[in-house]
């Protein structure tokens, strides 16, 4: 059996709880690999969510956008876990 590194359990828990508002139990209780592949499709979603589109005109929009509805309520997901 393969140990995981504390800080990078500590930082896939942290990233999963706090995208998914998973308990720290629920993520923990988690295989690596399988807490690896939910930090690998946060970090997919929070890309798509963070890309810029050029229009015809030359004007550039965000691609996702948010998951926010029209009065704001929701939730912005911003970086990678890479990222950090």
């Amino acid at each position: 059996m393969r140990l995981t590194d504390p800080d990078t359990l500590f930082e896939e828990v942290a990233f999963v709880a706090y995208h998914f508002g998973w308990s720290h139990d629920d993520v923990l209780s988690l295989p690596h690999w399988e807490r690896r592949r939910w930090c690998d499709e946060i970090s997919q979603i929070n890309e798509r969510m963070n890309e810029t589109v050029v229009g015809d005109a030359g004007d550039t929009r965000d691609a996702g956008g948010s998951f926010l509805d029209d009065e704001g309520g929701g939730m912005v997901l911003q970086n990678s876990l890479e990222d950090r």
